[in-house]
Protein backbone atom coordinates (compact mmCIF):
# COMPACT_ATOMS: atom_id res chain seq x y z
CA UNK A 1 0.00 0.00 0.00
CA UNK A 2 1.42 3.46 -0.89
CA UNK A 3 2.19 5.82 1.62
CA UNK A 4 0.30 9.03 1.27
CA UNK A 5 2.03 12.06 2.57
CA UNK A 6 -1.06 14.71 3.52
CA UNK A 7 0.06 18.10 4.18
CA UNK A 8 -2.77 20.49 5.83
CA UNK A 9 -3.47 23.96 4.10
CA UNK A 10 -4.39 26.90 5.75
CA UNK A 11 -8.30 25.77 5.36
CA UNK A 12 -8.21 23.14 7.70
CA UNK A 13 -10.46 20.55 5.55
CA UNK A 14 -8.72 21.22 2.28
CA UNK A 15 -5.54 18.75 1.95
CA UNK A 16 -2.64 18.44 -0.34
CA UNK A 17 -2.03 14.56 -0.78
CA UNK A 18 0.57 13.13 -1.96
CA UNK A 19 2.25 9.65 -3.30
CA UNK A 20 5.07 8.28 -3.84
CA UNK A 21 6.22 8.95 -7.28
CA UNK A 22 9.00 6.38 -8.74
CA UNK A 23 10.92 7.33 -11.67
CA UNK A 24 13.96 6.41 -13.75
CA UNK A 25 15.31 7.08 -16.97
CA UNK A 26 12.47 5.87 -18.86
CA UNK A 27 9.80 8.23 -16.94
CA UNK A 28 7.92 7.78 -13.95
CA UNK A 29 4.97 5.85 -12.38
CA UNK A 30 2.71 7.09 -9.12
CA UNK A 31 -0.76 5.88 -8.25
CA UNK A 32 -3.24 8.70 -8.11
CA UNK A 33 -5.67 6.69 -5.86
CA UNK A 34 -5.74 4.19 -3.63
CA UNK A 35 -8.96 3.35 -1.29
CA UNK A 36 -7.15 1.94 1.19
CA UNK A 37 -4.43 4.23 1.75
CA UNK A 38 -7.12 7.01 1.55
CA UNK A 39 -8.87 5.65 4.19
CA UNK A 40 -6.35 5.32 6.31
CA UNK A 41 -5.93 8.59 6.07
CA UNK A 42 -9.54 9.76 6.44
CA UNK A 43 -10.24 10.94 2.64
CA UNK A 44 -13.09 10.10 1.08
CA UNK A 45 -13.09 6.25 -1.20
CA UNK A 46 -15.69 6.73 -2.90
CA UNK A 47 -15.66 8.41 -6.24
CA UNK A 48 -18.46 8.42 -8.67
CA UNK A 49 -17.12 10.23 -11.69
CA UNK A 50 -14.04 11.48 -13.32
CA UNK A 51 -13.53 14.46 -15.20
CA UNK A 52 -10.75 15.67 -17.59
CA UNK A 53 -10.35 19.31 -18.73
CA UNK A 54 -7.38 20.90 -21.16
CA UNK A 55 -6.62 24.30 -20.86
CA UNK A 56 -4.26 27.06 -22.52
CA UNK A 57 -1.65 28.85 -20.89
CA UNK A 58 -3.35 31.90 -18.89
CA UNK A 59 -6.80 30.43 -18.89
CA UNK A 60 -8.93 30.23 -15.76
CA UNK A 61 -11.69 28.37 -14.80
CA UNK A 62 -13.82 28.82 -11.84
CA UNK A 63 -15.06 29.39 -9.58
CA UNK A 64 -17.22 26.42 -9.40
CA UNK A 65 -19.53 24.95 -6.96
CA UNK A 66 -22.00 22.32 -6.76
CA UNK A 67 -24.90 23.10 -3.59
CA UNK A 68 -26.70 20.25 -1.78
CA UNK A 69 -27.92 17.86 -1.96
CA UNK A 70 -25.67 17.53 -4.75
CA UNK A 71 -21.82 18.81 -4.00
CA UNK A 72 -18.83 17.51 -4.89
CA UNK A 73 -15.64 17.00 -3.11
CA UNK A 74 -12.82 17.18 -5.75
CA UNK A 75 -9.69 15.63 -5.80
CA UNK A 76 -7.17 17.34 -8.61
CA UNK A 77 -4.48 16.59 -10.15
CA UNK A 78 -2.87 18.34 -13.29
CA UNK A 79 -1.62 15.45 -15.39
CA UNK A 80 0.02 17.45 -17.94
CA UNK A 81 1.62 20.92 -17.21
CA UNK A 82 0.75 23.48 -14.29
CA UNK A 83 -1.37 25.13 -12.33
CA UNK A 84 -2.33 27.60 -9.17
CA UNK A 85 -5.17 25.77 -7.40
CA UNK A 86 -7.89 27.40 -5.65
CA UNK A 87 -10.42 26.24 -2.99
CA UNK A 88 -12.67 28.77 -1.36
CA UNK A 89 -14.89 27.68 1.64
CA UNK A 90 -18.26 28.78 0.50
CA UNK A 91 -20.36 27.17 3.33
CA UNK A 92 -22.42 29.48 5.19
CA UNK A 93 -21.92 28.44 8.75
CA UNK A 94 -18.21 27.83 8.29
CA UNK A 95 -15.76 29.79 10.71
CA UNK A 96 -13.48 30.19 7.38
CA UNK A 97 -16.12 31.39 5.29
CA UNK A 98 -15.08 33.33 2.74
CA UNK A 99 -11.42 32.89 3.08
CA UNK A 100 -9.40 31.15 0.30
CA UNK A 101 -6.32 28.76 -0.39
CA UNK A 102 -4.21 28.31 -3.21
CA UNK A 103 -1.90 25.30 -4.48
CA UNK A 104 0.42 25.72 -7.34
CA UNK A 105 0.36 21.74 -8.70
CA UNK A 106 2.90 20.14 -11.43
CA UNK A 107 2.24 17.08 -13.57
CA UNK A 108 4.31 14.58 -12.18
CA UNK A 109 4.72 15.79 -8.96
CA UNK A 110 2.81 13.53 -6.97
CA UNK A 111 -0.16 16.11 -5.51
CA UNK A 112 -3.57 16.21 -5.51
CA UNK A 113 -5.18 18.61 -4.16
CA UNK A 114 -8.16 17.74 -1.99
CA UNK A 115 -11.51 20.28 -2.13
CA UNK A 116 -14.42 18.92 0.45
CA UNK A 117 -18.16 19.40 -0.57
CA UNK A 118 -18.91 23.08 0.20
CA UNK A 119 -15.88 24.69 -1.47
CA UNK A 120 -15.88 26.51 -4.57
CA UNK A 121 -12.80 25.82 -6.68
CA UNK A 122 -11.03 27.06 -9.45
CA UNK A 123 -7.58 27.35 -11.04
CA UNK A 124 -5.22 29.14 -13.21
CA UNK A 125 -2.73 28.05 -16.05
CA UNK A 126 1.19 28.43 -15.62
CA UNK A 127 2.35 25.90 -18.59
CA UNK A 128 2.08 26.43 -22.18
CA UNK A 129 -1.02 23.87 -21.71
CA UNK A 130 -2.45 22.15 -18.65
CA UNK A 131 -4.71 18.71 -18.29
CA UNK A 132 -6.29 18.41 -14.75
CA UNK A 133 -7.93 15.45 -13.53
CA UNK A 134 -10.92 15.78 -11.26
CA UNK A 135 -12.15 12.85 -9.21
CA UNK A 136 -15.80 13.73 -8.07
CA UNK A 137 -17.55 12.22 -5.21
CA UNK A 138 -21.01 12.99 -6.37
CA UNK A 139 -22.47 12.88 -10.03
CA UNK A 140 -22.52 16.65 -11.62
CA UNK A 141 -26.09 18.14 -11.64
CA UNK A 142 -26.17 21.45 -13.70
CA UNK A 143 -29.11 22.25 -11.77
CA UNK A 144 -26.80 22.50 -8.70
CA UNK A 145 -24.27 24.31 -10.51
CA UNK A 146 -23.16 27.81 -9.29
CA UNK A 147 -20.09 30.43 -10.45
CA UNK A 148 -18.88 33.07 -8.60
CA UNK A 149 -16.24 35.86 -9.92
CA UNK A 150 -12.90 34.97 -10.15
CA UNK A 151 -12.25 38.49 -8.97
CA UNK A 152 -14.63 39.08 -5.42
CA UNK A 153 -12.95 41.44 -3.45
CA UNK A 154 -14.63 39.51 -1.12
CA UNK A 155 -11.83 37.05 -1.50
CA UNK A 156 -9.04 38.57 -2.80
CA UNK A 157 -7.45 35.76 -4.54
CA UNK A 158 -3.86 36.40 -4.93
CA UNK A 159 -3.63 34.65 -8.21
CA UNK A 160 -0.39 34.64 -9.92
CA UNK A 161 -1.35 36.44 -13.30
CA UNK A 162 1.65 38.13 -14.50
CA UNK A 163 1.98 41.69 -15.61
CA UNK A 164 -0.26 42.69 -18.43
CA UNK A 165 -2.06 39.32 -18.88
CA UNK A 166 -5.64 39.19 -19.02
CA UNK A 167 -6.49 35.23 -17.97
CA UNK A 168 -8.71 33.86 -20.53
CA UNK A 169 -12.41 32.92 -19.34
CA UNK A 170 -15.32 31.41 -20.25
CA UNK A 171 -18.89 33.60 -20.88
CA UNK A 172 -20.13 32.04 -17.76
CA UNK A 173 -17.09 32.64 -15.87
CA UNK A 174 -16.79 36.34 -17.20
CA UNK A 175 -20.19 36.83 -15.87
CA UNK A 176 -19.95 35.58 -12.55
CA UNK A 177 -21.66 37.04 -9.62
CA UNK A 178 -19.77 38.40 -6.51
CA UNK A 179 -20.77 36.18 -3.45
CA UNK A 180 -22.71 37.51 -0.63
CA UNK A 181 -24.49 37.40 2.70
CA UNK A 182 -26.97 34.70 1.98
CA UNK A 183 -25.69 32.95 -1.57
CA UNK A 184 -25.73 29.46 -1.89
Amino acid sequence: MPRLEITPTALPDVRVVTTPVHGDARGFFTELFHAPAFADVGLPTTFVQDNHSRSAQYALRGLHHQVAPHAQGKLIRPISGRIFDVAVDVRPDSATAGQWVGVTLEAGDGRSLWIPPGFAHGFFVLSEYADVMYKCTAVYHPAAERTLAWNDPTFAIDWPIPPGVSPMLSPRDAAAPHWGHGHE
